[in-house]
């Protein structure tokens, strides 16, 4: 099952009814998966998303730091589609403020900041993959993405608590993709940096996003539908060979 073509799963997209997510459950959808959409408040934005798929699409409201509530959404799409959850992609955040200007410094930076970090990203992520794991055992197999950020490698603006978060999320990919491997799952993450555009960049100038184009090898800021491309790559039977892995989609900013 670990090699099986996208169209062949049901993939779980947390955080899918706003911002990135929605770019993801579209590239998955139109490659004939059935995917479940995930939401924490965006409740309409999930549902309609949903409706534009159609029949291979739900949207289930879930907040992942809640084990409980996770474990009946994977149930709960494993009745739906009459398939258990083989891929999930972990993109879901907690609030966040991508305002440099407006975040926490080194001497003001509080442990409850980055607690808050830590239980939402790594926190709900590892919610989501341990309760998926018994339908991807018996299927045999699956997938595990982990949305990450390029400011791990670059960290030019001082979100420390997001960054130390997805930081630790990278660190639990590697050591989850050992375990897992004897299982056929393979868990690899996909990290960007500012993407053209979602609702986080939406208020980003336009001079800032020239200034990364220029300073990309291929003088571009990486869409969120490039993006997309790269998730469904690690979806795909192409990366079966490929676990433990951090790939960068930013157009080359960063050197992986």
């Amino acid at each position: 099952m670990c090699a099986a073509a996208i169209a062949e799963r049901v993939v779980l997209v947390t955080g899918g009814g706003r911002g990135l997510g929605v770019h993801l459950v579209r590239a998955i959808a139109a490659e004939g998966a059935r995917v479940v959409i995930n939401y924490r408040r965006s409740a309409d934005a999930a549902r309609s998303l949903a409706d534009e798929i159609g029949s291979s699409a739900i949207s289930v409201e879930a907040d992942i730091t809640d084990r409980s509530a996770v474990e009946a959404m994977i149930g709960a799409a494993a009745e739906h589609f009459g398939s258990p959850v083989t891929a999930v992609v972990n993109n879901a955040l907690p609030d966040y403020s991508f305002n440099g200007d407006d975040r926490s410094h080194a001497d003001d930076l509080t442990w409850a900041e980055l607690d808050t970090q830590l239980h939402g990203i790594v926190g709900g992520a590892l919610n989501t993959i341990q309760s998926a794991l018994p339908g991807m055992r018996a299927a045999g197999g699956g997938r595990v993405i982990n949305i990450g950020t390029n400011l791990v490698q670059n960290p030019v603006v001082p979100y420390h608590d997001y960054t130390a978060a997805k930081a630790a999320l990278l660190a639990l990919t590697r050591t989850l993709s050992h375990d897992l491997g004897p299982d056929g799952i393979t868990v690899n993450m996909v990290s960007g940096g500012l993407l053209r555009t979602t609702d986080a960049s939406a208020a980003t100038p336009e001079v800032v996003f020239d200034a990364i184009a220029a300073s990309t090898p291929l003088r571009s800021v990486t869409t969120p539908a490039e993006f997309a491309d790269a998730v469904l790559f690690f979806l795909s039977p192409w990366s079966r060979a490929v676990t433990g892995q951090n790939l960068v989609v930013d157009g080359g900013l960063v050197k992986n």
